[in-house]
């Protein structure tokens, strides 16, 4: 009897992947692309323009973080121009591919619909035509199903069931089959309202379909003019739906001003064995669980080493509260990293400190992008001068940033830094009022500028995210 056991294994593992991949053979995981892509608009637009944008978008974000609505689903903006990560998703019949913002900030998969209307995206970034989902080919989600209740904020069924206009008769049998409501979801700065719905998926580049994928078909949105597939902890979620337990991405750097170069490689599924190369030099650092807001990735940061300068993080950093208060949450739709005010003072006057006054301040700079302190660099290499910066979490884990993701080399010309080549310091500090007594959420964002040539593993079977410093464009070459 004991060799039974490794033959239903085997059956019940052949019958998931049957399950899960019903169209195609499963790859041992899915490989696929990230892209970087900026408008017309965009790139017409000065580099220090698009700073600015970004930092007023990242303090934007990290407010909807700490000062969400409690009574309803509310989460922060995914959109920042210039730094934001597409998925090309086929989806429909006749297929039809759309490009959706990568967010592990928020926890449902959206996408335009037919008959699409963007209230106030005027001078919202876009991609020209964007097209839209074909809707005769999509499938309702009933009322009565686990997926409308979590699409409603967990609401029970049968109220479902009665909003959609099912009989009394239906509802005491349990036999109503109406569509689910359409559902409301909430951004910083947008919103929009969604029919639930399910479609035939196909990954480019994967070869692997998924019959039932459930997303939201949006008519109407307000500044959301660009789809968004969650990468939250949730059911709806993008990695929940495929169950992906291990996923991981690695973002090409980019400049802001330039579109051309090779995607970020995402990874879905993948699960090294222990003499895997690849997940050797991996920093883990345990995922904090917080049940009032389940959906985000909390991880302690217990400080940062500027040069050699040791700064330790605040309490706040360190943990996640009763109250679900603290903590940095690793966040791929977030701009620019952001830490408590006090802290950030300590890690840029140490940042300052170890220049040694070998750069001169470009202070027109800083008011021009928002972000800073700046610094002008010509006529030496600045990667020299520029102390190192290296995130600790708890865990004994630590990674090293590339000095290119946070001080950024905006090149030379143009009026407003007098056709001299400078740089900025772009890690964040949290805005007046937002200091660690007040208001609640995390303590602070990883941004996705300082995630840049990093791999950040999302491992939650083993609830932990790993970090391991990396040439992310060369990745495609090895996988």
């Amino acid at each position: 009897m004991a060799s039974a056991a490794p033959l239903l294994l085997l059956f019940l593992s052949l019958l998931f992947l049957v399950n899960a991949f019903p169209l195609s053979a499963p790859p041992p995981f899915l490989l696929l692309p990230l892209n970087h892509t900026l408008s017309q608009t965009q790139t017409a637009q000065p580099v220090h323009h698009l700073l600015k944008l970004s930092s007023l978008r990242s303090t934007a974000r990290f407010r909807s973080f700490r000062h969400h609505h409690h009574n309803r689903r509310h989460r922060p903006v995914p959109l920042s121009p210039g730094s934001d990560y597409t998925l090309p998703l086929t989806i429909g019949q006749p297929p039809q591919t759309v490009q959706v913002y990568l967010d592990t900030g928020s926890d449902v998969v959206w996408m335009p619909c037919a008959r699409f209307e963007c209230i106030l995206c005027e001078d919202k970034p876009r991609s020209p035509s964007p097209p839209l989902i074909p809707t005769a080919s999509l499938s309702d989600i009933p009322c009565a199903s686990p997926a409308c209740s979590t699409a409603h904020s967990s609401a029970h069924s049968s109220d479902l069931c009665a909003i959609a206009g099912c009989s009394l008769d239906d509802l005491e049998t349990s036999s109503c089959q109406k569509p689910c409501p359409p559902f409301y979801y909430a951004y910083a700065d947008g919103s929009l309202i969604a029919r639930l719905v399910s479609s035939r998926l196909h990954l480019q580049g994967a070869g692997i379909h998924f019959q039932n994928f459930t997303f939201g078909c949006a008519h109407s949105t307000l500044a959301e003019p660009v789809g968004v597939a969650g990468f939250g902890r949730g059911a709806l979620s993008f990695p929940g739906q495929i169950a992906a337990r291990r996923f991981s991405y690695c973002l090409v750097p980019h400049r802001f001003s330039s579109p051309h170069h090779r995607p970020s490689p995402l990874l879905l599924g993948r699960k090294p064995s222990a003499s895997d190369e690849d997940d050797a030099g991996v920093s883990y650092t345990p995922l904090l669980p917080n049940p009032r807001k389940p959906y985000f990735y909390y991880v302690g940061l217990e400080g940062a080493l500027v040069g050699n300068r040791w700064i330790s993080a605040p309490e706040s950093l360190r943990g996640v509260d009763s109250a679900g208060n603290g903590g940095l949450v690793v966040d791929s739709g977030t701009t620019f990293t952001t830490l408590p005010g006090e802290f950030f003072q300590r890690v840029k006057a140490e940042f300052v400190r170890g220049l040694g006054g070998s750069l001169e301040r470009a202070s027109d700079v800083e008011e021009a992008s928002g972000v800073g302190p700046c610094y002008y660099v010509e006529g030496g290499d600045w990667r020299r001068t520029v102390p190192g910066l290296v995130l600790v979490f708890r865990g004994n884990a630590s990674v090293e940033l590339p000095k290119e993701s946070y001080f950024f080399d905006l090149g030379s010309g143009g009026a407003l830094h007098r056709g001299r080549a400078h740089g900025c310091f772009l890690v964040m500090g949290a805005t007046e009022g937002e200091n660690d007594d007040e208001g609640g959420g995390p303590a602070g964002l990883l941004g996705n500028f300082q995630q840049q040539d990093v791999e950040v593993i999302y491992d939650l079977e083993k609830r932990r995210i790993g970090f391991k410093r990396r040439d992310c464009g060369s990745m495609w070459d090895s996988l």
